[in-house]
């Protein structure tokens, strides 16, 4: 058996996502997902000028081999692009054997660990009755944990996750339209002094059994963070997430020394090697890794086994920025993880998207269920593809308030 055909396709319903489709001179093809999100069309040429072309002729039965050639191969390794395309290469290459054993890639890891995985929504609020409003919208709909981002009195522009005080929306997403970056304005007093009474205020009106998830996103200095994690603990969030920016992982140590906080990290980390020594420290208590960016399901496997001997959950990332065929391959690793802790689900659930990415994976009352068909349970209609066209964005840049550029 062997590849004989490559296509890559970026565009999509309010998304540029960047799909890869692998043919097989058996007719039998696989799907992968490339989407490195507001940097669509580099894994897109990525693929289409250096890995295609020399993938062309392969088995697409050896996805180890084939991963540790791209891998290995490479003189510069890692990095967002380079794990992105070798990500969507892999999990193509898992569809196709799940399709050619006739099977879910969920029994080719070694069968279920549980029927349904638990998801996280995201509840947001430009100020707290707003916050409150979203996360009872939520809680109406089944979900038994919520994501939450309020907006912060006195902060000059809405800080991360936050609509303007203009927006009734439930489902805010993060405008990332038009190639120059919006700026946001970002105060760590008013926040630290703010948001620790407004995560109280929702555990007393919510109560005890709703899960609340808090994310920081690296806006804190250790010393903030720690203060900040010891204030909230009665709160007992579900997580606290990227309270210090990734790079500076002997942070967590001081977090560890002042709090008992559960930290959640990885979502902009491209390898096992970002990754193995918060694990194996036990810096951390959930990782949080998405199978595009992390490489692909082979690696992301290795991760979820490594973080399983050191008390370290999952909790993949799963962002609109994530194509329904990586969520279909954290879906598959959910249900058969040892340690699955949760999903996070904030996809463009829309007809348009379906109709591209048809599929049986389904939602009910907050937890994800995975479909049976065979490899990912994910198709893709080239038909519905052609209707779509690249739309350049970015991630909106932090500034304080005297200019100085900050961590978004």
């Amino acid at each position: 058996m062997k590849i004989v055909d490559a296509k890559v396709f970026v565009g999509g319903p309010g998304k540029n996502y960047v799909t890869l489709k692998l043919v097989t001179d058996q007719g039998i093809y696989g799907l992968g997902d490339a989407t490195l999100n507001n940097r669509e069309t580099l894994p897109a040429t990525y693929l289409q000028d250096y890995l295609i072309p020399v993938l062309i002729g392969m088995d697409p039965r050896n996805s180890e081999d084939i991963w540790q050639y791209f891998y290995r191969g490479a003189y510069f390794r890692r990095g967002p692009i380079t794990m992105a395309a070798i990500g969507a290469i892999d999990m193509a290459l898992w569809d196709i054997k799940g399709k050619l054993a006739n099977m879910p890639l969920y029994q080719l890891f070694g069968g279920k660990s549980r029927n349904g995985a638990m998801v996280y929504a995201h509840a947001t609020g430009s100020d707290l009755p707003a916050l409150v409003d979203s996360v009872s919208h939520y809680v109406d709909k089944g979900y038994k944990a919520v994501r939450v981002q309020c907006g912060i009195p006195g902060m000059p522009t809405a800080s991360y996750a936050i609509p303007d005080s203009t927006s009734d929306s439930k489902h805010y997403i993060t405008d990332f339209s038009g190639i120059r970056p919006q700026e946001e304005i970002w105060d760590t007093d008013r926040y630290l002094r703010y948001m620790p009474g407004a995560l109280a205020e929702l555990r007393e009106r919510f109560g005890p059994q709703i899960r609340l998830l808090h994310d920081v996103h690296h806006r804190l200095l250790p010393r903030e963070a720690a203060e900040f994690s010891k204030e909230v603990e009665p709160v007992k969030l579900f997580w606290l997430e990227d309270p210090t920016p990734a790079e500076d992982q002997n942070a967590l140590q001081l977090l560890r020394q002042h709090s008992t906080v559960p930290i959640a990290i990885g979502e902009v980390f491209n390898s096992i090697w970002d990754c193995n020594k918060l694990i194996e420290n036990e810096l951390i208590d959930f990782i949080r890794v998405a199978a595009t960016y992390a490489g692909g399901i082979t690696p992301v496997k290795r991760i979820v086994d490594l973080a399983a001997l050191h008390h370290v959950r999952t909790g993949f990332h799963g962002a609109p920025s994530h194509s329904p065929l990586c969520m279909a391959a954290h879906a598959h690793l959910n249900a058969w993880a040892p340690n699955f802790g949760i999903q996070e689900y904030l996809v463009l659930d829309t007809p348009e998207c379906h109709a591209l990415f048809p599929s049986d994976h389904r939602m009910d009352q907050g937890f994800m269920y995975v479909s049976d068909a065979p490899g990912l349970g994910v198709d893709f209609d080239e038909t519905e593809a052609a209707r779509y066209e690249y739309e350049p964005g970015s991630h909106p840049i932090v500034r304080l308030e005297d200019g100085t550029l900050w961590n978004y």
